[in-house]
C-alpha cells in the first residue's frame, strides 16, 4: 500500500519539474535568441515479485510480475529549431538563420561563451559587445594586406571610435571593354595632322620629331573610316586615278592632205585613230572624207568621230588655232572612261589611185604616241610601293598616299632646266583631310618674280575610282579623294579638301591616387591601326596623366605609349605595357608601380573586340585618399564593413561562428549564454555560410522559439498529470484508513 503513496509523490514531484520546465519556457517567449526545453520523463525501477518463467512441458509459460515504483524527469532537452527572423533599425543587430552561434568572451579570448542573441552594440572603447559586456570575437582587418583573414585565429572585435583610414595609393587599375571590330563605329577620331615634310604635328601645332614618344604611327588607310564611321576595309590592289594636269597632245601639221589651205581634198580619205582603253582594248574612231571636202569639212568629220566615242575613250578632239592640227585632250575625270591619251594607231589614207601615198601623222606626246598624267594610287596591306612622280604607286599608309599625291603633283618641268621649282604642296589636316595648295613657287634660276616661275602651272585635279576586271572598286575610299576634284590656279591662296579620314577610337579615363592620396586622372586612348585577317586586330594605346606627374622617362614624360591585341575570335591575345611607373612630383612616394589588368589572355573576362560599340562596362583602381570613418554596416558573412567619408568602403572585422557536434549538449549559463560542456563536443569555428554553418542577417534578431499554442497546452497536460497523482495519494490514504480500521 506504501508504494502507491511514493508512486504518487514521484509524480507530482515529476510533474511539478515539468511545470518548472515549461513556465520558463513561457516566461522567455520574447528573450530573444531563446530555445525552448522539454522535460523527459521516464519510469523508475520496477519491483519484481515474480520473475517470468519459459514454458515447461504442457504448461505454459508466465510473464514477470513487476510493479512499478514512480516517475523520474530523466532528461531536460533544449530544443534548438530556427526562430524567426524579425527586422530591426539597429544596423549592429545580427541574427543567425540555420545552425551555429556567436561567439563571446569576458576574459580577451581566455575562454569562450556561445550564444544565438546578436543583440550588439559597441561600447565607448569600440570593443563590439552583447548586453553582458561580453565581446564578440572574430578576425580583425590586416592593416598591411588590406584583408581580413578567416584562417588566423580569432580575437575581440574591436574599431576605434573615429576610426580614420590612411591614404592608399593606387596598385592596380582594372579595365574591362569592348573595341568595336565592325564596319561601322560610332566613335573615331581624324588621322593624325601631317605637313609637307612628312612630320606629325600635335594638337598644340607642335612639331612631333621622329625621337620623341610617343609618337604617333602612319595609320593604315585599310583600317581608316569615312565621316560618316563606316570602315573603308580598303582591300590590296584597291585604290584611286589621280591627276593633276589634263592629258593633251597635238597632231602633225595635216594640211599636206589638201593642195593647198582651205581647198578641197583631191581624193576620197579615211581619217583614222586608235585609242587604247586602261584594260587594253582598242577604240578606233574613223572618218571617211569624200574628194572635195574642204580641210574645215575633213576636221569636223574627223573630230566628230573621236568626239563620238569620249565616253569610252575619255578622250576629246578640237582643231588647233591654226587650222592645221588637231589636238587631243583627257580631263582624267570620268571614272566610266579611260584615262590618258595612249594613241595605239593613227594613218590618214588616200584612197586615190596614181596619188602620193597618205601621210601618217605624228601626235605628240611624252611616249611614243601616249600622254600620261594620271596614275595609280593602290593599296598594299604589306607595305608601299614606289611612291614618286611619273608612275603608278602602291601605298599603305596615310602619309604614304600624302607623300605620293605630292610627289606627283610636283613632277613637272614645264621650262626643261632639271628643277621642280613649283610650291606645290599636299597635307593632312588636323580634321583628317587631305589639302592640296598651289602658291607661288621660287624664283626661278632665270630671275623671273617667285609667281611667275616657268614650272607653275594650273592644276585641274581629277580623282576618279579604280577598278579591273578583277579588282572592284572601293566606292567609300573614292568617294572620299573626289572631293580633291577643283582647278587651283597656280600662285593662289586656294585650297581643294578631300572628305575626312578617320581612326576608330575609344578612351576611358580614372582617378588614381598617390600615397599621400591625392587624385591623378589616368587616361587610356585607344586608336585602331591594324587589321590581320589572320591573327586578329591591333590597337595603339597611349596613358597619361596631367602635368606635373610623369608615368615615362622619354618626352613628353607624362604620356606611355602601348598596345593592345586582339584574336580573330575578339578576345583579348596580349597587351603591353603590363604595369606603368608613376610618380606625382607632389611630394608622394617617386615610382609608384601600377599594374594594369585588362583580362586574361584567350579569354573574355577583360577587354574584347566585337562588333559592337565601344563602350566601357567597368573600370576601377584599389587606391583611395584618407577618411573618417562614418557608419558600419553588416553582411551575411559576418563582415562589418566601415563606410569612411572618402566614399570608400571595405571590411574592418568578421564575426566568428561556432558550430558544435550536439548542441543539446550546451550548458545554458543565463544571459542568453551557453557553454562547451563534455557532451557537446568541441566548437568548430569559421565563417559563417560555410561548412553548415548558417549565414547571418543584419539588422534583424532571432525570436525565442517557444511557441505559446503549444506551450499553454502543455499546461493543461501537465496539470490534469498533478491532478491524477494527487489523486492516487488520497486514495492510498483512504484505503489504509480502511485497513486501521480493522483492528478496531
Amino acid at each position: 500500500m506504501l508504494k502507491s503513496l511514493f508512486s504518487g509523490v514521484s509524480g507530482l514531484q515529476s510533474h511539478q519539474i515539468a511545470m518548472d520546465v515549461e513556465s520558463n519556457n513561457i516566461a522567455n517567449v520574447n528573450t530573444v535568441g531563446f530555445k525552448y526545453s522539454r522535460a523527459n520523463f521516464s519510469d523508475l525501477l520496477a519491483q519484481t515479485n515474480q520473475i517470468a518463467t519459459a514454458p515447461q512441458g504442457d504448461l505454459g509459460g508466465k510473464n514477470n510480475v513487476q510493479i512499478g515504483l514512480g516517475a523520474t524527469v530523466a532528461s531536460v532537452t533544449r530544443i534548438h529549431s530556427q526562430g524567426s527572423i524579425q527586422n530591426t533599425d539597429k544596423n549592429t543587430d545580427v541574427a543567425i538563420q540555420g545552425d551555429g552561434f556567436f561567439i563571446l568572451s569576458s576574459d580577451n579570448g581566455n575562454t569562450y561563451k556561445y550564444s544565438r542573441s546578436g543583440d550588439f552594440k559597441f561600447d565607448a572603447n569600440g570593443n563590439f559587445v552583447d548586453n553582458n559586456g561580453f565581446i564578440v570575437q572574430g578576425w580583425l582587418r590586416d592593416e598591411i594586406t588590406g584583408t581580413v583573414d578567416s584562417t588566423a585565429p580569432i580575437a575581440s572585435i574591436n574599431i576605434p571610435p573615429g576610426l580614420t583610414t590612411p591614404a592608399q595609393a593606387s596598385r592596380e587599375v582594372t579595365l574591362k571593354a569592348n573595341l568595336n571590330s565592325g564596319s561601322q563605329v560610332e566613335n573615331f577620331s581624324p588621322t593624325w595632322q601631317i605637313n609637307s615634310l612628312g612630320d606629325f604635328i600635335d594638337e598644340n601645332g607642335n612639331t612631333i620629331l621622329a625621337t620623341d614618344s610617343p609618337r604617333p604611327v602612319p595609320e593604315d588607310v585599310g583600317v581608316m573610316f569615312n565621316e560618316e564611321g563606316e570602315a573603308l576595309n580598303l582591300q590590296t590592289g584597291q585604290g584611286i586615278w589621280a591627276s593633276f594636269k589634263a592629258a593633251q597632245t597635238t597632231s602633225a601639221d595635216l594640211s599636206t592632205q589638201f593642195s593647198g589651205v582651205g581647198t578641197t581634198l583631191p581624193q576620197d580619205t579615211t581619217f583614222s585613230l586608235g585609242l587604247t582603253l586602261d584594260d587594253g582594248t582598242i577604240v578606233t574612231a574613223t572618218y571617211n572624207a569624200l574628194a572635195g571636202e574642204t580641210q574645215a569639212q575633213a576636221f569636223g568629220g574627223y573630230i566628230g568621230a573621236i568626239n563620238a566615242l569620249s565616253a569610252q575613250t575619255g578622250v576629246t578632239a578640237r582643231v588647233s588655232s591654226t587650222g592645221n592640227e588637231i589636238q587631243l585632250e583627257n580631263l582624267n575625270n570620268n571614272d566610266s572612261a579611260s584615262h590618258n591619251i595612249n594613241v595605239t594607231t593613227q594613218s590618214i589614207i588616200d584612197t586615190g589611185t596614181g596619188l602620193p601615198v597618205g601621210v601618217q601623222p605624228t601626235f605628240l606626246g611624252p611616249v611614243a604616241g601616249v600622254t600620261t598624267t594620271a596614275y595609280t594610287y593602290t593599296y598594299n596591306s604589306n607595305a608601299a610601293g614606289n611612291l614618286g612622280g611619273g608612275a603608278d604607286k602602291v601605298f599603305k599608309t596615310i602619309n604614304d598616299l600624302r607623300e605620293a599625291l605630292q610627289n606627283e603633283a610636283r613632277s613637272y618641268d614645264l621650262d626643261g632646266d632639271g628643277a621642280l621649282e613649283n610650291a606645290i604642296t599636299v597635307e593632312v589636316t588636323p580634321e583628317g583631310r587631305f589639302v592640296i595648295k598651289n602658291p607661288a613657287g621660287v624664283a626661278d634660276p632665270a630671275g623671273l618674280p617667285a609667281n611667275a616661275t616657268t614650272d607653275d602651272y594650273n592644276m585641274f585635279i581629277a580623282v576618279t575610282g579604280y577598278r579591273t576586271a578583277a579588282i572592284s572598286e572601293n566606292v567609300r575610299f573614292s568617294t572620299t579623294m573626289q572631293s580633291l576634284n577643283a582647278s587651283l590656279p597656280a600662285g593662289t591662296a586656294g585650297i581643294t579638301l578631300s572628305q575626312s579620314l578617320n581612326a576608330a577610337t575609344h578612351s576611358s579615363s580614372i582617378d588614381i591616387y598617390d600615397s599621400l592620396g591625392s587624385k591623378h586622372t589616368l587616361r587610356m586612348e585607344f586608336r585602331k591601326v591594324d587589321v590581320d585577317l589572320t591573327t586578329g586586330s591591333r590597337w595603339d594605346m597611349i596613358l597619361s596623366v596631367p602635368e606635373p606627374a610623369v608615368i615615362d622617362t622619354v618626352a613628353p614624360l607624362n604620356e606611355l605609349a602601348g598596345q593592345v591585341r586582339f584574336n580573330n575570335d575578339g578576345s583579348l591575345a596580349t597587351y603591353s605595357p603590363i604595369n606603368f611607373s608613376f610618380t606625382g612630383n607632389n611630394g608622394s612616394a617617386p615610382d609608384q608601380q601600377v599594374r594594369l589588368d585588362f583580362g586574361t589572355a584567350n579569354a573574355f573576362d577583360g577587354m574584347t573586340s566585337f562588333d559592337a560599340r565601344s563602350a566601357t562596362s567597368g573600370i576601377s583602381q584599389d587606391g583611395f585618399t584618407g577618411g573618417d570613418i562614418v557608419g558600419i554596416r553588416i553582411d551575411q558573412s559576418g563582415t562589418l564593413i566601415g563606410s569612411f567619408s572618402n566614399g570608400r568602403a571595405f571590411g574592418l572585422a568578421q564575426i566568428g561562428m561556432a558550430k558544435f557536434a550536439n548542441n543539446e549538449g550546451l550548458s545554458a549559463d543565463g544571459g542568453n549564454i551557453y557553454l562547451q560542456s563534455a557532451n557537446s563536443g568541441d566548437p568548430i569555428i569559421g565563417e559563417a555560410a560555410t561548412a553548415g554553418r548558417g549565414f547571418i542577417q543584419s539588422a534583424a534578431l532571432e525570436a525565442s522559439n517557444v511557441d505559446l499554442s503549444r506551450s499553454l497546452t502543455q499546461l493543461i497536460i501537465i496539470q490534469r498529470g498533478y491532478q491524477a497523482n494527487g489523486k492516487t495519494i488520497t486514495t492510498s490514504d483512504q484505503l489504509l484508513n480502511t485497513l486501521i480500521g480493522l483492528k478496531q
